[in-house]
């Protein structure tokens, strides 16, 4: 085994011009570990927002950060019968917890990882990890989404967007979403039974319009802002609010109350469970993975700056990074307005 592996390497918070590629030395296996060999990873808004200084306080620099690994396993601890060398495994790393993914190798308590899906890439897999066990945490555990119900879906075109819209539709329910109208035909190919296109039409008014004034029985927040306030507007009586988003401000609930609406704030947890959970959906063929760019490790600056700014020039799904050098680059192409 080589003592070192090339990562990329958070030196300061601030812009996309803050990682550094670097020689670094490979971490050590413990007993209950495994040591990956880093095939895949993606970009996530958790990703940009540590760069940027949301969380310095957790994350000591310099640092190796990142969510998302598909790869193989190189090496077991000496307590580790559930995988052997040359099992092919996804996972997300612990969260704030240690180094991330931005690396050739990684080392991973071993209940954290699952078997990749057979029918997919390593790309597709690593794109899936992170936003997969968030999605599956949100609707199973936390808002039990179920068969008939109504879901609103914000920004179904996005990289959380495309597995949500699939994974709802997989359990059963109505679908709207919110997206541009050129993402309309896109956003109903993955399931979505109704789009909002949000920048010609209010969302509470389009709900309202979509199911005769009835309402959804959950909304799941992806854009932060006044969501959590308006959110009731458009739910149903016992609806249920599912947010990723920091609460960055000091929000209104008073609409809540009168709609006894339930809310969930999700920071997800990982666990082998999800991801076996995931990977049946996936090996089904009822979640498929979106990829809008693919990209080398060594242009990671040029990754986190398309996912934060390039939704709005047409972005759809995730950015994904081909750490073995497996696969040609697939640039993103920039969707006319």
């Amino acid at each position: 085994m080589t003592k070192t592996m090339k990562a990329v390497v958070l030196t300061r918070f601030g812009g996309p011009d803050a990682f550094e590629l670097r020689e670094v030395p490979v971490p050590e296996v413990g007993s209950r570990q495994v040591r990956v060999r880093v095939h895949a990873t993606a970009v996530n808004p958790l990703d940009y927002q540590i760069r940027r200084g949301d969380y310095t306080d957790y994350v000591p620099l310099p640092a190796i950060i990142g969510h998302d690994i598909s790869g193989v396993v190189e090496e077991v601890g000496s307590e580790v019968d559930e995988f052997a060398a040359g099992d092919e495994v996804y996972y997300t790393p612990k969260i704030f917890g240690g180094a991330g993914s931005y690396a050739e190798q990684h080392v991973a308590d071993v209940d954290l990882v699952g078997r990749k899906p057979r029918n997919l890439t390593h790309l597709e897999a690593a794109s899936l990890t992170l936003v997969g066990g968030t999605i599956w945490e949100a609707f199973v555990q936390r808002a039990q989404l179920s068969l008939g119900e109504t879901v609103l879906i914000h920004g179904g075109a996005g990289g959380v967007g495309t597995i949500a819209v699939q994974f709802a539709k997989a359990i059963g329910a109505r679908v709207i979403t919110t997206a541009r109208a050129r993402d309309h035909d896109f956003v109903r190919s993955l399931g979505a039974d109704d789009a909002i296109d949000f920048t010609a039409e209010d969302y509470v008014e389009g709900v309202s319009r979509l199911t005769g004034g009835a309402g959804v029985n959950v909304v799941f927040d992806t854009i932060g802002g006044d969501a959590l306030t308006r959110s009731p507007l458009a739910l149903a009586a016992f609806g249920r609010v599912v947010s990723l988003v920091d609460i960055a401000q000091p929000q209104n609930l008073v609409e809540a109350w009168g709609k006894n609406a339930a809310y969930h704030f999700v920071f997800t947890r990982q666990n082998r469970g999800k991801l076996d959970g995931l990977t049946r959906l996936v090996e089904r063929g009822l979640v498929k993975p979106v990829i809008g760019a693919t990209l080398p490790l060594a242009r990671m600056g040029e990754a986190h700056d398309l996912l934060e700014n390039g939704t709005a020039r047409g972005l759809r799904g995730k950015v994904a990074i081909d750490v073995a050098g497996e696969a040609l680059a697939l640039p993103f192409i920039e969707q006319a307005a």
